[in-house]
Order: structure tokens, then C-alpha cells, then sequence
């Protein structure tokens, strides 16, 4: 029995042996994993903490200060300082010719609450700006309801009338409406009837419409050009 038993205790113990140097070796490979893991989460916490040290470090993009409609403003408005606010934007974003103290000044067009305010949108020279054939004119219409009629854009012929002769004559043709100041309540009963309208004119309509504002009852049009 002894010799029968003899290979079979020397098959076990082999096994065992077996067994122990594979956990063993299964110990050493977790440990060694253990430890690179170790290693990898230090070296990405080194890279986290460096990359928000830069972050922190880098210094804030440049912005330029812009003056912009506080809300939603129409043509004719009288810029007040509670009418307009200030952004900072990228330099980049800030439009031509801002204007960077427009109060006082009079709206060409309507203006969008955050919309910069800029030169072409204010009553003025610049009104006509890009168009050398152009200068701006104030015109003043008798009649302020027909005023109302009138849209920023819109192209008429303006139209010199002498109730007293029966006479009519027009003095300038397809000019744009660059402005509708609106009526201020500080005008008085004395001022002047009417209201002005501020068109876009050749130089040589300035003369023939200022003598028709003097003499003659003047209107307009719609221009079919």
C-alpha cells in the first residue's frame, strides 16, 4: 500500500506546490499593477493641478468698452444718460466709429436694446456717409401729421406750393429720409409750426429748397423712382 500511496502524495504535494507559486505569482503581478496604478494617478493629478495653475495664471482676454442702447430706443429719441449703458466686448466685436458719449444727441433710426450706438445712427453729417453726392438737410414740413406719414428710407420729391399764385414746383426729386427728430416738449406755442425732417440732398438742392422753406408752403411726395 505504501508503494501504492507514494506517487500519489508526491502528485499532491506537487499540485500544492503548484497552487502556491501561482498565488504567489498572482500576488506579485496585483502588487506590481497596485503600485503603477499608484504611480499613474499621481502623475495624472501632477497634470490636473498644472494645467489649472495655468488656467488660473493666464491672464483675462482684453475687451474694449462699448456704448450701447439700455433698451429698445425709436428714431427721434433725445439720448438720455438712463437711455444708454456700457459692455465690455471683445475688441474684435466693437463696429466702426462708435460714438463714445452720444447723450444729447438726436436718433436717426430705432435702436435695439444692446445695439452700439454708432455714427450713422444719429442725426448729422454721418448720416450721409459713404454717399459723396449726399450732404443732410433739415427741411421743415408745415404740417407735422404729414410728418407721421414719413419712415426713415423712404424716397419723396419734395414739393414747393404758392397757395397764393396757384403755382406748384418741384424743387428736388428721389431724396432719402435720413431722420425724423422727434417734436421736443420743451418747444414752446411761439416756435415754428410744423416739424423737421432731415433728407439727403445734392448740393446744388440746398439753395432751391431753402428758398422754397422761406417762400413757399412745402411737401412731398412718395417718389416713384
Amino acid at each position: 500500500m505504501d508503494s501504492l500511496n507514494g506517487p500519489a502524495v508526491a502528485h499532491r504535494d506537487s499540485h500544492r506546490d503548484s497552487l502556491s507559486r501561482a498565488r504567489r505569482t498572482a500576488n506579485a503581478v496585483r502588487r506590481a499593477v497596485l503600485r503603477r496604478r499608484r504611480l499613474l494617478a499621481a502623475a495624472l493629478t501632477a497634470v490636473a493641478m498644472a494645467a489649472g495653475l495655468h488656467t488660473v495664471a493666464a491672464p483675462p482676454e482684453p475687451t474694449t468698452r462699448v456704448v450701447v442702447a439700455a433698451r429698445d430706443l425709436p428714431a427721434g429719441a433725445v439720448l438720455a444718460a438712463g437711455d444708454l449703458t456700457a459692455v465690455e466686448v471683445a475688441p474684435e466685436a466693437v463696429p466702426r466709429r462708435v460714438v463714445d458719449d452720444p447723450v444729447g444727441r438726436v436718433l436717426a433710426g430705432p435702436v435695439r436694446a444692446g445695439e452700439p450706438v454708432t455714427d450713422v445712427r444719429l442725426v448729422g453729417p454721418d448720416l450721409v456717409a459713404g454717399r459723396s453726392d449726399l450732404v443732410a438737410a433739415p427741411v421743415r414740413l408745415p404740417d407735422a401729421a404729414m410728418v407721421d406719414l414719413l419712415r426713415v428710407g423712404d424716397l419723396i420729391d419734395l414739393v414747393a406750393a404758392d397757395p397764393q399764385r396757384g403755382t406748384s414746383a418741384v424743387v428736388a426729386t428721389a431724396v432719402p429720409v435720413l431722420a425724423l427728430p422727434a417734436v421736443s416738449e420743451a418747444i414752446g406755442a411761439s416756435a415754428l409750426p410744423g416739424r423737421l425732417v432731415v433728407v439727403g440732398v445734392g448740393e446744388g438742392d440746398v439753395g432751391p429748397i431753402a428758398e422754397a422753406s422761406v417762400r413757399s408752403f412745402v411737401t412731398f411726395t412718395w417718389s416713384s423712382r
